[in-house]
């Protein structure tokens, strides 16, 4: 697969009410600080992923990350075929990710891949 899924994320308003929902409701248990963002624990089954609050100045969502080799060029190509970007390509200091919705709206991110 050239562009792996590679993280999920759902992101809300009530990190930890949304922690505590997910835990309860799936058995999942949280890495990090789950009134901010809640780091869900695999165990080595199934993709990574966390729950935590929005980013400023966007909606909240359920997505998914897709690793690519240049989120910049991933983003204009987006914008090409109908959609628009939410967030840039940002830098932080763990991951570098971008955030686009697709013609309908449903908010999809990108996480640049490291390179080996």
């Amino acid at each position: 697969m050239k562009h792996p899924v590679m993280w999920f994320e759902v992101l809300g308003k009530d990190a930890r009410r949304l922690c505590q929902f997910y835990g309860s409701l799936f058995g999942w248990s949280f890495a990090g600080d789950p009134s901010k963002y809640g780091l869900v624990q695999s165990n080595g089954r199934g993709i990574p992923g966390g729950v935590g609050v929005s980013y400023p100045g966007t909606r909240e969502w359920v997505t998914f990350y897709v690793e690519t080799p240049d989120i910049s060029a991933s983003l204009a190509h987006a914008e090409q075929l109908g959609g628009r970007v939410v967030m840039p390509r940002t830098v932080l200091p763990d991951v570098t990710l971008g955030i686009f919705e697709d013609p309908e709206g449903h908010a999809i991110g990108l996480v640049e891949a490291k390179h080996a």
